[in-house]
């Protein structure tokens, strides 16, 4: 339905679409050419939606079967060292199978781009919404962005395929199983020309031609090896600053900015809640209660999660008082996975910060009710150092 008119004077087009839709739509939108992707729920109506695009003719692309997760990222690897624009999604313990070419394909330098449709990891079996699956490949070397709406989503999966390609490192977009996935929400379509001028046609370093062959990525020595990972390093922090550029870029062209963070009355909060994905959206509820009752409380969300923002969350985070994290993944025998790279980033501002706590809470799709965040802050404003654990869990059942 027409909503208005964009930056460009063109008429705006809105949809009802899932996350899920959303993903498929901006991969259409982005004139991919590869995609390889193998059902998991509850991811599998992107690849649904994908092959009936490749099938119907609406997307000119190559969806190619494969029999696992593990094949679909080999797949999408080998067309984007050929030189073309790919694209993969899965959850879950697809992802984990995936882990071993998640290193690869970063070490190789190829701009991937994959949804991940969040959802915990077994034992026990559990199809529902957590963070663990793409926190635990935190160190594979893919950029993670995490969504809170449908609309985020597909613009983010356009802004994924633009900042990947600008610094060759692949890129993993996070959604929250079901939460977003199969949730539908007013989301405004880009029209395709638009998007052309967004994202031009990759342009890659160097391709595979089967007339010129040549070896890539075979052994390398100890004399080189540490360079290669340096080099892969840097591009990866580079992206922090390039996600901006892009982001600024997009706002210019389609009117939605998309920063790397996202505070909530931060400007004079004593507490600072911190959260990521669509928990958020609950957090910033919680707030506004609080607020109306005078108290000094706000709200960070990470978007970015690699590369972490380290200066710009010290910086937000750094007035505050008091810190609280909502983690939804934990790494059993230390703490919560995001409360750990916000420590990080308030400890090495020095001095004396914000007292910083760790609650994790709506892991396996347990819902993070309002009254758990309240009782985040109640703790941390009335309990302290003194009446709080190294890791605090919200919502168990006695």
């Amino acid at each position: 339905m027409p909503a208005g008119r964009d930056c460009d004077g063109a008429e705006k087009v809105k949809a009802l679409i899932t996350g899920n839709e959303a993903v498929s739509t901006a991969v259409k939108l982005a004139r991919v050419e590869v995609i390889a992707a193998y059902p998991i729920t509850p991811q599998t109506s992107i690849a649904e939606k994908l092959s009936q695009y490749c099938s119907s003719g609406e997307l000119d692309a190559d969806f190619i079967k494969v029999e696992s997760e593990h094949s679909a990222l080999a797949t999408v690897m080998g067309a984007s060292s050929a030189g073309v624009r790919t694209f993969t999604a899965t959850s879950s313990q697809g992802l984990a199978l995936m882990h071993e070419l998640l290193h690869w394909s970063s070490g190789a330098r190829l701009p991937v781009v994959m949804a991940n449709v969040n959802r915990a990891l077994g034992a026990p079996w559990n199809i529902w919404c957590d963070h663990s699956d793409s926190l635990s490949q935190r160190d594979t070397g893919w950029l993670q962005f995490y969504c809170e709406s449908c609309q985020e989503v597909l613009d983010t999966v356009l802004i994924a395929f633009r900042l990947a390609e600008s610094v060759f490192t692949p890129v993993m977009v996070m959604l929250d199983g079901y939460i977003l996935s199969h949730t539908a929400e007013p989301v405004e379509i880009p029209e395709p020309e638009q998007v052309d001028r967004f994202l031009p046609k990759y342009q890659p370093l160097a391709a595979i031609d089967p007339k010129d062959p040549h070896t890539y990525h075979a052994v390398t020595s100890p004399e080189y090896f540490m360079e290669f990972k340096q080099r892969q390093f840097e591009a990866a922090r580079q992206a922090e600053a390039v996600a901006r550029e892009v982001s600024a870029d997009f706002a210019k062209q389609f009117g939605r900015h998309y920063a790397l963070t996202e505070s909530f009355m931060c400007e004079d909060a004593e507490t600072i809640i911190v959260a990521a994905g669509t928990s958020a959206g609950t957090g910033r509820y919680v707030v506004r209660r609080l607020r109306e009752q005078g108290r000094r409380v706000g709200l960070l969300r990470v978007r970015m999660f690699r590369p972490f923002p380290f200066e710009e969350i010290r910086t937000l985070l750094g007035g505050a008082a008091r810190v609280a994290v909502l983690d939804q993944a934990i790494s059993p025998g230390s703490e919560g996975v995001l409360f750990q790279e916000v420590r990080s980033a308030l400890y090495q501002a020095g001095g004396s910060g914000p007292e910083i706590y760790d609650f994790v809470t709506g892991l396996g799709g347990r819902d993070i009710l309002p009254s758990y965040i309240e009782e985040m802050v109640e703790k941390v404003e009335n309990g302290g150092k003194a009446g709080l654990a190294r890791v605090n869990w919200l919502g168990l059942k006695s």
